[in-house]
């Protein structure tokens, strides 16, 4: 409404005069809140106002808020999935009062600060802040002896298990939304959603890259430059992997299917990979027919092409 011109105007002489009962236009006459029409409406909207100078005071049911859970999973469990629980501490209504914030047994009465609303309103012309009431915090009511469990605050603290399925191929810092598990809503209104931050642990061999598992193996000089078959493990056994004659430190070959298995349902993912470094060991120390071998190999060995650097 702010974007039309004409009602703009009336807007920024509601501004310039300030907020009073009625208003002296330029040329005469007196503007009133009521001939502001929609914009009235507005700002009663907004804040708590509204035409005829009512004021809204109640509040309607509001969902319950959000929480937040941190699960730390083992690395076979984050990659096969697992059904588990996580315990969330909530703030309930107390056993002992049921809520009143009253010890059983004795009497309340209305605050007689906010008339039992719970709420102040400061009238500001147009404008009307609500505010909690300091004497009863919002309650409404006052007691002479508070609650001997809750101190009079009407809850307690509680520890709740939530149950909580963890897919397969959850990755650390992921967020696993559990709807409805959340605080509870006031009145009729519903729940909020549990949030459950996984944490996942690493793995004495196998890394992760996204969906692939990566491990690094060590092979000898000879089986790089000769070929070989070797042992790799997976999480679920072990396969043979091939080696090609003339391979070089740092290739990595790839297991297809052997890396975090596939999601189940219409869109669950395709499973990932393993990929196997291979790293070739350099020996430190030889005996003596190893140092015979190694000279002998390098007899026949033409040196390896190296840049020459112009002084």
């Amino acid at each position: 409404m702010l974007g039309d011109a004409e009602k703009r105007k009336e807007y920024d002489e509601v501004r310039r005069h300030g907020p009073v009962g009625g208003f002296s236009q330029p040329g005469g006459g007196t503007f009133r809140m009521e001939d502001m029409g929609d914009l009235s409406d507005l700002f009663g909207g907004l804040f708590g106002g509204g035409a005829g100078g009512r004021t809204r005071t109640q509040r309607g049911p509001q969902r319950g808020a959000d929480m937040e859970a941190q699960l730390h999973l083992s690395f076979q469990d984050a990659v096969h999935g697992v059904t588990t629980s996580v315990n969330v501490p909530q703030e309930v209504r107390c056993s002992n009062c049921r809520g009143s914030g009253a010890a059983p047994g004795t009497s309340t009465h209305t605050c007689p600060r906010c008339g039992g609303t719970g709420s102040l309103n400061d009238n500001q012309g147009l404008f009307s802040l609500s505010t909690v009431c300091p004497d009863c915090v919002g309650r409404g009511t006052l007691f002479d002896t508070p609650c001997p469990v809750c101190h009079g605050t009407g809850t307690e603290q509680k520890v709740r298990s939530v149950k909580v399925r963890i897919p397969p191929g959850v990755e650390s810092g992921q967020r696993i939304r559990v709807k409805g598990r959340g605080a509870p809503g006031q009145g009729m209104a519903p729940p909020g959603d549990l949030y459950v931050v996984v944490h996942v642990a690493r793995h004495p061999v196998f890394g992760r890259s996204g969906r692939n598992l990566t491990i690094t193996v060590p092979v000898t000089y000879p089986e790089a430059v000769l070929g070989t078959t070797i042992t790799v493990p997976t999480l679920d056994g072990k396969v043979s992997l091939k080696v090609p004659p003339g391979t070089q430190s740092g290739k990595v070959l790839r297991v297809r299917g052997r890396g975090v298995p596939a999601g189940s349902g219409r869109n669950g993912k395709k499973p990932g990979d393993l990929l196997v470094k291979l790293e070739v060991v350099v020996p430190t120390e030889l005996t003596d027919e190893q140092k015979a071998a190694v000279e002998s190999l390098a007899a026949v060995t033409e040196p390896a092409p190296r840049i020459a650097v112009e002084g």
